[in-house]
């Protein structure tokens, strides 16, 4: 086969719909020998100021602004002269030739935006070309270990108006047996969980990623609901499932610019407005009192001191992942890691802008003994490759959010497959998971 047929052909972008009825940008590559990759990009609602920068149109005549013209002309014009005629087989080239086009630091001339959706079109291509599924084109010889799946079931922040102050309480069903046992206790949890919030007369409307969100005066509130689901389900709190939290402490921490509560975080429905070392004894006490095993976020994204005494007490039996903190930026990581800010990372790839970059930090976060989890945005589209980087990098954890709505769904149903694919090698990690805790061993 002459690999000239692997050059890349044509790159066309074009103007597309998130789940929030958003725009964003879908990037379609085609190759010289006929093959095709296609990839759309999410977006974010609750998003770090340490992103790489996702290019708006700022039209308010069109989608309030959100349009997304400028960065579909840049694939279309400047992207596609700087890589038709690579080889779609060169990830590596064909990202740095898009990071050394865009010319800046955070993607903020190009968008990243434009450039993650023709990096991911351009593996898709790769990966199609040789005729191999994207997780085995992306990742090492005998890829087998499928992830542990962490479902937001319950919204609140901002993803969801009029609920709880913590964005996210996730059900992680680390004691399945298989990828398709986590999904099926998951899918019964949930499906409780509707049927406990009706019971108590709450509304069972759902948020951005499929979670209910009831009106609830405090946190609490809504642990106490899920773990009533787990029982109804039939299953065992701190055995079958565990929970995990996302508070989105950014989202809710008060700094400089306020002069009420200055330096504080304030959970309004509990009407509570706490300095760092209290929000840490805040979760202390939760961890104490209720089955949870992850807090992504816990602090604000800037509050480096107080990551490091969350983590220093409460990382040998709690998983602390940075999201907001470290915005998939290796730099960032390696201050995390000198500091010892945390044991874990939340992956974007849109927060960064290439699958390159992507993969580095993947792998430079678990050669210092982390754990990684892949995760989606709140704004997705049906577009499945962090299901297949999730198996290609040995993540071990998908965010992905509830067992509900298609765009959620499908990268669920897509590890679905990846797993009967696999067949009897196929390896689910179950508790194993959480290597980095004490009390998992």
């Amino acid at each position: 086969m002459s690999l000239e047929i692997a050059s890349v052909k044509s790159v066309k972008a074009r103007e597309i719909l998130d789940s929030r009825g958003n725009p964003t940008v879908e990037v379609e590559i085609i190759l010289a020998g006929g093959t095709m990759g296609i990839a759309a990009v999410p977006s974010g609602a609750s998003t770090g100021k340490y992103e790489a920068v996702e290019l708006r149109d700022g039209d308010r005549s069109r989608y309030r602004g959100l349009g997304v013209l400028k960065a579909v002309e840049h694939v279309n014009i400047e992207i596609a002269s700087a890589i038709e005629g690579m080889s779609a087989l060169e990830q590596s080239a064909i990202d740095q030739r898009l990071i050394e086009v865009d010319g800046t630091t955070n993607k903020s001339r190009l968008g990243a935006n434009a450039i993650l959706g023709t990096s991911l079109s351009a593996a898709k291509a790769g990966a199609s070309f040789l005729g191999i599924p994207l997780y085995r084109y992306l990742g090492v010889e005998g890829v087998n270990l499928l992830p542990v799946p962490m479902l937001n079931i319950l919204n609140g922040g901002k993803h969801a108006s009029d609920s709880i102050d913590f964005q996210e309480f996730m059900i992680v069903p680390a004691g399945a047996a298989s990828f398709h046992k986590a999904m099926q206790i998951a899918s019964e949890v949930y499906h409780s969980l509707r049927k406990v919030i009706k019971d108590k007369g709450l509304n069972t409307n759902v948020g951005d990623e499929g979670g209910f969100a009831p009106q609830l005066p405090s946190n609490k509130d809504a642990l106490e609901l899920i773990l009533s689901a787990i029982d109804r389900a039939g299953y065992e709190a701190g055995q079958d499932l565990f929970i995990a939290l996302d508070p989105a402490a950014s989202e809710f921490y008060r700094g400089e610019k306020y002069h009420k509560d200055h330096g504080k975080y304030v959970l309004s429905r509990e009407r509570l407005a706490l300095n760092s070392t209290e929000m840490i004894d805040h979760y202390v006490k939760l961890i104490s009192d209720y089955p949870i095993i992850s807090v992504e976020d816990g602090l604000d994204e800037d509050d480096w001191t107080s990551w490091s005494l969350l983590t220093a007490q409460m990382g040998k039996h709690t998983q602390i992942v940075g999201d907001d903190l470290y915005a998939t930026n290796i730099e960032r990581l390696e201050k995390g890691i000198a500091q010892k800010a945390s044991n874990s990372i939340l992956i974007k790839p849109n927060q960064i802008g290439t699958l390159s970059e992507t993969l580095a930090v993947i792998k430079r976060a678990q050669q210092d003994g982390w754990t990684t989890i892949i995760s989606h945005r709140s704004g997705e589209t049906e577009d499945t490759t962090i299901a297949d980087l999730a198996v290609a990098s040995n993540a071990g954890f998908i965010k992905t959010g509830a067992p509900c709505r298609s765009e959620r769904l499908a990268k669920y149903n897509r590890l679905l497959k990846i797993e009967e694919e696999l067949g009897g090698t196929a390896q689910y990690p179950g508790k194993k998971a959480f290597y980095n805790l004490e009390r998992m061993k």
